[in-house]
């Protein structure tokens, strides 16, 4: 067994990129888009590490993707409270109904 290169990390990140990517654009459910801004934060993370382990520059890839998991973990409290206060008020959470949204 040789031993896995970079490109297939890369390969594996653009996966998760394009699936996330995919899954905000065809999901109407305001659920399912967080699950797509997760997806599309992970395939960074993959690509981070990545170049992290295969580059003679340095990088602290590690450290930039538990970074970013903790800007996730944030974005996704504040958007399920969002979620869930628009859910109260409107008996759904249907993202093409966030016009009637007013400040």
């Amino acid at each position: 067994m040789g031993e896995v290169g970079l490109e297939a990390y890369l390969f594996v990140g653009a996966v998760l990129f394009v699936c996330g990517v995919v899954c905000m654009a065809t999901k109407r459910n305001g659920i399912g888009v967080l699950m797509g801004v997760e997806l599309v934060l992970n395939g960074a993370n993959v690509n981070f590490v990545a170049f992290s382990r295969y580059t003679p520059l340095g990088l602290d890839g590690q450290a930039t993707a538990l970074f970013v998991v903790v800007l996730a973990a944030a974005e996704a409290a504040v958007a399920l409270a969002i979620a869930l206060n628009y859910y109260n008020n409107h008996l759904t959470i249907d993202v093409d109904r966030g016009n009637e949204l007013q400040g």
